[in-house]
């Protein structure tokens, strides 16, 4: 599906309801898989989290996550330590190119049976599901975090829990924190200090409601459409001041980009304050996004509409993603008038005179990359390349454009 977006005026003031976070709604529906007393509300109505309901569900021997990542990695585990289950866990052709062998091999190492069905280090898994009783592990604390929650989660049930010691410097933090806050909220003992974590057992949990907080990933796009109206307000819920989520430093970064955020009962407004100087730095020096990398194409876009350069940095696990983002940003950007610089780990936005119109922007099956440069239509006519691909994350997001202003029609 194509989408032509016309450049519009500014957005009138708006209040929106943004569905719950993935990130959040996918731990649940992993700890509520195995403590089944457990009820959610406010549920991601992503296709990763409906996919990862799906997948938790099914009794098939074969299990296809499609495109999604955060369940490739979180299933792994829970197939794993499923005494007895024999599963095949598969995805999409870019999922199995995308490197899961750190995880598997930490699991072997505490015990598990995990193979590979194709390729050495990439999906499809061959896994035998064992009772766990080893409870000390070691990884590398640069690999994605999601490696991590994914032990972190299933630790509870393993009878001796788990420790997982970290070498090096931790990546995205807010996520392991995030995992460490849900499982608490269960009842779990759980603690990070010094780079270990300890996880305690817990054999079972009585009834309990959790509500899942919605997903700053997903403000993001909005922090983008303010910052580049003249005028503009958006109310969203429902959100909270004091979040798990490693995205909620949008608000302080869109400072840096005239957006101010204002916290409510669940809710946060976001209002054009300022207009920052054209041809300047955003930061006035290097952002680094280690801790929030998923925002990293959004504000990359938002500084290009606004005409300033800047510098992102702790970028490395955007390579690994659903596509390679850097590099998906760096050709969108140059297609639409940009100068973009990147590495392996950050990504140089040179200030620019304008924007071409009429650019169609490709999406290379990423749903970010639909949502980060849907913004500049405030600044120019843009065609979205499979625009659907927002359902990965965000299903309502087109229906959620036009409800704040947008003209969007479909070729």
């Amino acid at each position: 599906m194509k989408l032509h977006l016309q450049q519009i005026p500014d957005i009138s003031n708006q209040q929106l309801q943004i569905t719950g976070s993935k990130s959040e709604a996918n731990r649940l529906l992993i700890l509520q898989a195995l403590y089944p007393a457990i009820t959610i509300e406010n549920l991601s109505n992503s296709d990763d989290s409906e996919v990862m309901q799906k997948a938790l569900k099914s009794s098939d021997e074969l299990v296809d996550i499609h495109h999604a990542g955060t369940a490739m990695r979180f299933l792994t585990s829970y197939f794993a330590t499923r005494d007895g289950r024999k599963t095949i866990l598969t995805g999409s052709e870019r999922m199995q190119q995308r490197p899961i062998e750190i995880l598997v091999k930490a699991l072997n190492d505490l015990g598990a049976s995990i193979g590979y069905q194709k390729n050495q280090g990439v999906p499809p898994l061959v896994i035998e599901g064992k009772k766990i009783t080893q409870k000390e592990v070691t990884l590398k604390a640069n690999v994605s975090s999601q490696y991590i929650s994914s032990l972190m989660l299933v630790a509870p049930t393993l009878e001796n829990g788990l420790i997982i010691k970290l070498e090096g410097k931790v990546t995205s933090v807010p996520y392991i924190k995030m995992t460490l806050s849900l499982l608490s909220e269960v009842g779990v003992e759980g603690v990070f200090e010094n780079n270990i974590i300890t996880i305690k057992p817990l054999e079972s949990v009585d009834e309990k409601e959790l509500v899942v907080e919605s997903d700053w990933s997903s403000a993001s796009y909005f922090y983008s459409l303010v910052a580049l109206s003249k005028e503009a307000k958006i109310t969203l819920g429902s959100y909270k001041q004091n979040s798990y989520q490693g995205d909620s430093s949008l608000a302080e970064i869109y400072k840096h980009l005239g957006v101010e955020t204002t916290y409510g009962n669940n809710t946060i407004t976001l209002e054009k304050v300022r207009h920052p100087e054209k041809g300047t730095d955003a930061f006035g020096g290097a952002l680094d996004l280690a801790n929030s990398p998923d925002i990293a194409q959004t504000i990359a876009v938002t500084c290009f509409g606004l005409g300033l350069s800047c510098h992102m940095i702790g970028l490395h696990t955007l390579k690994i993603k659903e596509t390679d983002r850097l590099e998906a940003l760096k050709v969108e950007i140059e297609k639409l008038g940009g100068v973009v610089t990147i590495s392996d780990v950050d990504l140089k936005l040179s200030v620019s005179s304008g924007v071409k119109s009429g650019i169609a922007i490709d999406t290379y099956q990423d749903h970010r990359m639909a949502m980060a440069f849907a913004p500049l239509a405030l600044r120019t006519d843009l065609i979205i390349n499979e625009a659907e691909v927002v359902s990965k994350s965000y299903p309502d997001f087109w229906k959620d454009m036009k409800t704040v202003g947008f003209e969007i029609k479909e070729f």
